[in-house]
């Protein structure tokens, strides 16, 4: 009797010391498991560009970026853990295109931001363009509005930025007029980056229905034509994006989330 009760005692202290050591294991496997997860997460660094340019042309009117463009992907990138950058070409300041931020204008990511102090501070604070490196960033996004017509379609930093960044393989993402950044950028083959590529921009048929076509220097839906650009579009303000390779475009301003959603998957 002796013998099965030492038998039946070594058991039973064997399982014991097994189930502790599942208990001990597991949580210790699920709390690394989601360390490795919230480390990915933040391992997203992006950097958004946007305008510095504030005129409309020769209309005395103002202009800018879009809020509503870089409202809704800054927050849904944002909220997966992304670490967001913001430069312009001049640095400080970013403008804000007045007809952005009317109730009509208004959408639930605006609507965040203008309750948002860290936003607006950003906003307020970009960083110059020219301190910017490619290789300190994961992807580059650039919201849209007509700013970007007037100085990023030109800007020898801005050029060479998304240039090193397609180099790089890295995503490159614009919404509705943003794409007016890519007029003179150029492939690894020394051609017109959209060559040969499915894009899309804001249309000649929104810009015309803003009555701005003879105020801007070149329509987006033209200029990605001519460059050779695979150009597609939906009907006027519907939400449209399409990804070729590393380039993301989309339409217009509803097209902003389907952008963020492209881009986000372009990290995975």
């Amino acid at each position: 009797m002796k013998i099965i009760h030492t038998v039946s005692l070594a058991l039973t202290l064997i399982m014991a010391s097994s189930c502790n050591n599942k208990s001990n294991t597991t949580p210790s496997e699920t709390v690394l498991e989601d360390n490795i997860e919230t480390k990915t997460e933040q391992k997203m660094n992006i950097l958004f560009v946007l305008t510095s340019h504030d005129k409309l042309g020769d209309t005395g009117k103002k202009t800018g970026f879009w809020i509503e463009e870089f409202a809704n992907p800054y927050y849904s990138l944002l909220d997966k853990g992304a670490t967001i950058t913001l430069a312009t070409p001049k640095g400080g300041a970013a403008p804000i295109d007045p007809s952005s931020d009317t109730p009509d204008a208004s959408t639930e990511a605006t609507e965040r931001y203008k309750k948002d102090a860290t936003a607006q501070d950003k906003i307020k604070n970009t960083k110059v363009l020219s301190t910017i490196d490619a290789k300190d960033f994961d992807a580059v996004f650039y919201p849209g509005g007509h700013g970007p017509l007037w100085d990023l379609a030109n800007d020898k930093t801005s050029i060479a930025l998304i240039e090193a960044f397609n180099a790089q393989q890295k995503p490159i993402a614009f919404v509705c007029h943003a794409p007016a950044a890519l007029k003179s950028v150029k492939g690894t083959d020394g051609q017109p980056l959209v060559k040969g590529k499915k894009v899309t921009g804001f249309t000649n048929s929104e810009e015309a229905a803003v009555q701005l076509t003879e105020v801007v220097p070149f329509l987006v839906e033209d200029m990605l034509s001519e460059n050779g650009g695979i150009y597609s579009k939906k009907q006027d303000w519907a939400a449209y994006a399409i990804q070729d390779g590393n380039l993301i475009t989309g339409q217009n301003p509803a097209s902003s989330e389907l952008v963020a959603d492209k881009l986000l998957d372009a990290l995975k």
